[in-house]
């Protein structure tokens, strides 16, 4: 596995960096030698925020954790990088090193929580048109519903776009390439 560390608005020292690196290879055992892992640690004010997301194949994996400590956002997101591994581990087993369920013994968390392993299913499917709108106006459609994301066509492309709510309060466009 393939690991990258960054920091942004952060100094990454040489010990925090062998520190994150050794938690994260502990994921090696899931994983083939093309998986690649790319680590933002980040600051703001006295939020220790870290970004973890795993490529493999065609599967992307991520956490993100946000606390006062850098060591206990890097644990926690870590941890729900391998919950969401073995819930998910018959969806994605075709991107996991063959052997990497041989021991189901969690690296990170003492055990699994129920809920867990508890299958999602769609409980409601909502039908709506799809109105041509520029960005601007699905912002403030978006702000007027109260939602954390809205659905729309670009008047300016014509595609189908999705505009989502950051945790940092700002907005993500989500746009298809063709």
């Amino acid at each position: 596995m393939r690991i990258n560390i960054t920091g942004k608005n952060i100094e990454v020292s040489d010990y925090l960096y062998s520190a994150v690196e050794k938690q994260v290879k502990k994921l090696e055992k899931y994983f083939d030698n093309e998986a690649v892992a790319n680590i933002v640690l980040s600051i703001q004010r006295s939020r220790h925020t870290v970004e973890v997301s795993i490529a493999s194949g065609s599967e992307v994996i991520r956490a993100t954790d946000v606390s006062g400590d850098m060591y206990a956002s890097v644990n926690n997101a870590l941890k729900k990088i391998e919950r969401r591994i073995i819930k998910h581990r018959t969806r994605i087993a075709h991107s996991l090193r063959n052997d990497a369920f041989q021991d189901n013994a969690p690296i990170f968390s003492d055990e699994i929580e129920p809920d867990d392993l508890k299958e999602r299913k769609v409980v409601k499917v909502k039908h709506f048109d799809l109105k041509p709108m520029t960005v601007d106006e699905a912002i403030l459609q978006l702000e007027l519903l109260g939602h954390s994301f809205y659905v729309f066509t670009n008047g300016e492309t014509g595609d189908v776009n999705v505009l989502y709510l950051r945790n940092d309060g700002d907005y993500g466009l989500i746009v298809p390439e063709t």
